[in-house]
């Protein structure tokens, strides 16, 4: 492997005008410039990162703890997040909290560990001590779906309360009036933020959200399967079980087709978080769509603004609706999927 001293021999220069190169300093003529740069790709010199950072004290290294790598949702967002640090010039280094608080502050606190330049945290939680001393101590940080009340770091984010109002409408035109819920944690922004959309878009069309209808899932498959068959256990199930994420519509639609039924015509289910799989479900899942990548690169960018010393802003998108026909749709109401893209031979 070619050497700094390597280059500098190549180059004709000295091993301090490679390095001034290599840092982008000014003081060095464009003749020099154009050399070294010539025997780096002639010798296929690649710069020792940790030795630069302990020059530069930057890493050009970001953090990202995901509450759950095994949910889609944030598969995709940890993937445009990488993309978008790439692009502007960041590794990225990732931990799955699997929705474990310990887990994830074991990761906060690795990560801290391993001089990263930037944080990018989803909390499982509201109740980190670590990240709200993180955050105290200047560490450039900025929270991504979810958020921790009363810490002041940039929120990335999109807004679902318009998109659970449309899906509510949505059922109610369809008919439906004895409508459930599968909630995420109430430790969550997340979870308690759809739920409360729910109840008011309910209340907004004269229905309650009665307790029986609230069940308290933990965004995993499971709690969703659990959940679903309370429900259908009531005297009185309800018409429509929405999932608010899409783990837990996966294990409800797994509790419905265990006795038998079929959605939609036994009971109906739409889910927070649209996926890809769910075209490929029978029938197809009505869901909430969120704006994952434009999340993923929008919390990148203001992430590295705070690490560069710009004020990083916080962002909320909007959510929407995606009608397909797990809620009795008639097949007129259901847009056609997209065409496929055939490359030309």
């Amino acid at each position: 492997m070619a050497s700094i001293k390597d280059v500098a021999a190549e180059a004709g220069v000295s091993a301090a005008t490679v390095s001034r190169v290599l840092n982008d300093h000014p003081s060095v003529s464009a003749d020099a410039r154009t050399r070294v740069l010539a025997a780096v790709a002639t010798l296929g010199y690649r710069p020792n990162a940790v030795a630069r950072s302990l020059r530069t004290d930057q890493t050009h290294t970001l953090g990202l703890v995901i509450s759950d790598v095994l949910n889609p949702y944030f598969t995709e967002l940890a993937r445009s997040v990488e993309e978008e640090a790439r692009a502007l010039g960041y590794s990225v280094i990732i931990g799955n909290a699997d929705e474990r608080p310990d887990l994830q502050d074991h990761h906060v606190r690795n990560l801290l560990d391993r001089r990263i330049d930037g944080l990018l945290v989803s909390p499982t939680d509201g109740g980190s001590p670590l990240m709200l001393d993180a955050a105290r101590a200047g560490t450039p940080m900025v929270f991504v779906d979810r958020w921790i009340p009363g810490v002041d770091v940039p929120v990335v984010r999109s807004d679902g309360q318009a998109a659970v109002r449309d899906l509510v409408e949505h059922l109610h035109r369809l008919g439906h009036r004895r409508l459930a819920i599968i909630a995420g944690p109430a430790a969550t922004t997340t979870g308690r933020e759809r739920v409360e959309a729910f109840r008011e878009a309910l209340r907004a069309h004269g229905l309650d959200l009665p307790d029986a209808y609230v069940g308290q899932g933990d965004f995993q498959a499971q709690s969703g399967r659990r959940v679903t068959e309370r429900f259908l256990d009531l005297p009185e199930p309800p018409e429509v079980v929405f999932a608010a994420d899409n783990l837990m519509a996966l294990g409800a639609l797994d509790a419905v087709r265990a006795r038998g039924m079929r959605v939609p015509g036994d009971i109906a289910l739409a889910a927070f978080d649209d996926v890809r799989w769910f075209v490929h479900t029978d029938p197809p899942v009505t869901a909430i769509a969120q704006p994952t990548g434009e999340l993923g690169r929008a919390a990148v960018r203001a992430l590295v603004a705070r690490i560069e010393g710009r004020p990083g802003e916080s962002l909320t998108l909007p959510a929407r609706l995606v009608i397909r026909r797990s809620c009795g749709e008639p097949p007129s109401s259901v847009p056609p999927p997209p065409p496929v893209r055939r490359s030309m031979p």
